[in-house]
């Protein structure tokens, strides 16, 4: 095999590995090529804090959080009406589907000074 055969040969391995890696990549995301990443969905409860703090998120967004804390936490919004989890222990999960935008502030009942906020635009 000439250098010029072993050359394109390689440029054309290497181009199917790299659409291979692209296509796995997607697959891996649960996206297609090309489209723009979600918004995350996830804040966490760890070390007495909602991380992240602020979350922005589209109309429409469910957002869970998730208790990694050692201890029992609440999600409870200002108002006690719009969403109140019950005590999660360790791991456990609460999520809730904003519809409306606006701003909405939340907080531990079991721990008032832990607050955070989802923006829904």
């Amino acid at each position: 095999m000439k250098w010029q055969e072993k050359c394109l040969y390689t440029t054309c391995v290497l181009a199917a590995m790299s659409m291979l890696a692209v296509s796995l990549w997607a697959k891996a995301t649960h996206r297609e090529p090309g489209k723009p990443p979600e918004a995350n969905t996830e804040i966490k409860i760890d070390n007495f804090a909602f991380w992240p703090e602020t979350l922005t998120v589209p109309v429409g967004t469910t957002v869970q959080w998730t208790n990694r804390d050692d201890i029992p936490h609440t999600v409870v919004s200002d108002d006690k009406s719009t969403f109140k989890s019950k005590a999660l222990d360790t791991d456990d999960k609460f999520s809730f589907t904003f519809t409306k935008a606006g701003t909405y502030p939340y907080f531990c009942s079991v721990h008032p000074k832990m607050t955070g906020k989802v923006v829904v635009q």
